[in-house]
């Protein structure tokens, strides 16, 4: 939720780096995937939601074309011509906001200008919760005002996914971006990532007494570090065994013949994705016709899902889902690329106390870092605050 205390702190914190005012202040969530993970790069369906923590960007343009970007996360203040933005280089966090400037210029085919900005964020880095996302969104939005290139919202998620794949380096898809960009209060977004039609689905968690915890493990993730890439190499080649674009064509009736022509790794992966597919459009079918409690047991099957065939969880966040299941969780996943971050837990509000003090003491009993335990709203999408 925006505060005016967000909005006065990163304005402050711009003019003292830079020496002037901002031109204003844009913001962006981040987002947790209530269910379908790694089906957006495959095509297929997802079911994200914007949160209520953000990531706050104070940006002016310049009259030349140098980027300068500073943010309270991090001591150093990156710097780069615009035309010189290039995959790869050494600029840490900074490759999102250039990768986005670099990306906006290519899809609107107009030359922009340098910028300055200034970043705060309370989205935890590393968590499976998109704080790269929201980094872009809000350099989005800012960009496409000050530069007048009139790109759509969803125009402005494909900057953030091109950003992430030509700058970052991260073969990611687009649902992060679409869902820090599309989301709206109390609604997640029901996304068909071949279309790339976009549907607003009520959540209903208050009306039925719930409420969604994040388990953040502090795991940290790095999708850019291969694990991610082998897994969507793999679903590429499942895609091209079966003879189909994407594995958004095969269905569950065609997993028999995908056993019989693929080695069992890569019909695991295979097995997930079109599962996992299925499982998203039954999620939306249950709430729209009876609420989020007919869910947790598809929320239960995704995890283990991605425990047991696509191997992207860890002991940390399947303890995280097995102890929150145990003492009353309607249900729970990992949530995220994998390899670390965050578990969700969808909970009754009377058991989120009782599954909080239960998750913490289980990992202190295994040795286990302290992980971050918080809930979380469906908020509104990127916006401009000032």
């Amino acid at each position: 939720m925006t505060t005016s205390r967000n909005i006065e702190s990163v304005a402050a914190a711009f003019e003292s780096q830079y020496g002037y005012a901002p031109a204003g202040i844009w913001s962006a969530p981040g987002r947790v995937n209530l269910i379908g993970e790694h089906t957006d790069y495959n095509l297929g369906f997802v079911l994200p939601f914007a949160i209520n923590r953000r990531t706050y960007a104070a940006i002016s343009s310049r009259e030349d074309s140098l980027v300068r970007v500073s943010s309270s996360f991090s001591p150093v203040q990156h710097e780069v011509e615009l035309g010189q933005i290039a995959k790869n280089s050494d600029n840490d966090w900074a490759a999102y906001p250039f990768g986005v400037a670099w990306a906006i210029q290519k899809l609107s085919q107009t030359t922009g200008k340098g910028f300055d900005a200034y970043f705060e964020s309370d989205v935890p880095v590393g968590s499976g919760l998109s704080s790269s996302a929201a980094i872009e969104c809000s350099t989005a939005l800012a960009l496409n005002e000050l530069w007048n290139t009139g790109l759509s919202r969803a125009e402005l998620a494909r900057c953030g996914q091109l950003a992430e794949n030509e700058i970052v380096g991260a073969p990611t898809g687009i649902m992060d971006q679409s869902a820090s960009l599309l989301g709206e209060r109390d609604h997640a977004v029901f996304l068909d990532c071949k279309s790339l039609e976009a549907q607003s689905i009520e959540l209903g968690f208050d009306a039925a007494g719930l409420e969604l915890l994040i388990i953040d493990t502090r795991v940290a993730h790095r999708l850019n570090d291969g694990g991610y890439a082998t897994r969507r190499a793999a679903c590429e080649l499942g895609a091209s065994q079966m003879g189909v674009a994407s594995l958004r064509e095969v269905s569950v009736d065609q997993l028999d013949k995908a056993k019989e022509i693929m080695d069992d790794v890569a019909f695991r992966r295979v097995k997930h994705i079109v599962t996992e597919n299925e499982r998203v459009l039954e999620t939306v079918e249950n709430l729209r016709a009876e609420g989020p409690t007919a869910i947790g047991a598809l929320l239960n099957a995704s995890h283990v899902s991605m425990r047991d065939d696509f191997e992207i969880s860890i002991d940390e966040l399947d303890t995280a889902v097995d102890v929150a299941i145990r003492h009353g969780a309607v249900g729970a996943r990992m949530t995220g690329g994998g390899f670390g971050g965050a578990a969700i837990a969808l909970a009754p509000i009377a058991k989120v106390s009782e599954i909080t003090l239960a998750v913490l003491a289980e990992f202190e009993l295994l040795g286990y870092g302290k992980p971050n335990i918080f809930t979380v709203t469906a908020d509104q999408g990127a916006r401009r605050d000032r």
